[in-house]
């Protein structure tokens, strides 16, 4: 089972990097003055914002493996994990990590979602517009600990900083759909909220003829339309999506049976014979690699 650090308040984390504890609800800490200090996989009870110049070369977000750009800006929200494993070797970063608790502030933006698979990619002025503001709020915490305002001070701050990321995110998904393939975009938003909406309990794991008929195709022509698309088949589509919720599952720590009742198989041993399948192992032994 791989080692990972439960962020279930924001300050786990700061006093595992070695930062000073500044409030009970956020903690902001400068890569620059802790580094260097031991990487972490993180299951987190919080929201973050990792805002840096260099992440780490390789980086989990959910079942997924990124290599994140310079001057980028990674979101996480509560039941995600990220991060890299501890390898014992000391890191140097650049930057901040923003982390505050659902009772701070809990409005959801959708770079947070497991589904937006990219990262903020900020531009030198915006970089240095949001590391002033997070220096500005530091030194808030820092010099007025005791104000009866800073609670509300440190929630403007944060939709600030927030609305910048918001920018950032709109500029690039305008970028990304004009290259994108739509079928593929809506075929993906599909199946995510299949099981956001709990079809899985009443309907099973969706089937090609059911995403088809909701996309009004044919199933024959949908099906060409996702092999163009992805060069792979539109029920290997559906089964890596499955599996890679699976896996996130997994490693929060649910069962073999918790985690197919979850993703609406009749049967445990069902699950584990579609997760061979796909990856190559049974889920005990993703656990234990």
């Amino acid at each position: 089972m791989k080692k990972i650090l439960k962020v279930d308040n924001p300050n786990v984390y700061a006093e595992y990097v070695g930062a000073p504890v500044l409030h009970p609800q956020l903690a902001l800490i400068s890569y620059d003055e802790v580094s260097p200090f031991r990487n972490s996989l993180n299951n987190y009870g919080v929201y973050g914002l990792f805002i840096q110049q260099q992440f780490p070369k390789y980086l989990s977000y959910g079942t997924k493996s990124i290599i994140v750009g310079d001057r980028s800006i990674v979101a996480v929200a509560p039941g995600q994990i990220g991060g890299a494993e501890d390898n014992g070797t000391p890191i140097f970063i650049n930057g901040w990590a923003l982390l505050w608790s659902p009772e701070l502030y809990n409005k959801e933006y959708p770079f947070f979602s497991y589904f937006y698979t990219d990262w903020l990619r900020m531009e030198d002025a915006e970089f240095e517009r949001i590391s002033l503001l997070l220096a500005t709020m530091r030194k808030e915490m820092q010099e007025n600990p005791d104000s009866l305002a800073l609670k509300g001070i440190l929630k403007g701050y944060l939709e600030l900083i927030l609305e910048y990321c918001q920018r950032i995110y709109l500029r690039q998904l305008t970028q990304k759909e004009s290259g994108e393939s739509d079928i593929l975009k809506r075929f993906h938003r599909l199946l995510v909220d299949y099981f956001s909406n709990g079809l899985q309990h009443e309907k099973g794991l969706p089937t090609v003829s059911y995403c088809a008929g909701e996309l009004a195709y044919s199933a024959r022509y949908f099906g060409d339309m996702i092999h163009q698309a992805t060069g792979g088949t539109a029920i290997g589509y559906i089964h890596g999506f499955v599996i890679d919720q699976a896996k996130t599952f997994l490693m929060k720590g649910l069962t073999v049976g918790e985690v197919a009742d979850l993703l609406g198989f009749s049967y445990p041993h069902h699950f584990s014979r579609l997760f061979k399948k796909v990856t190559g192992m049974t889920p005990s032994e993703f656990l234990a690699a």
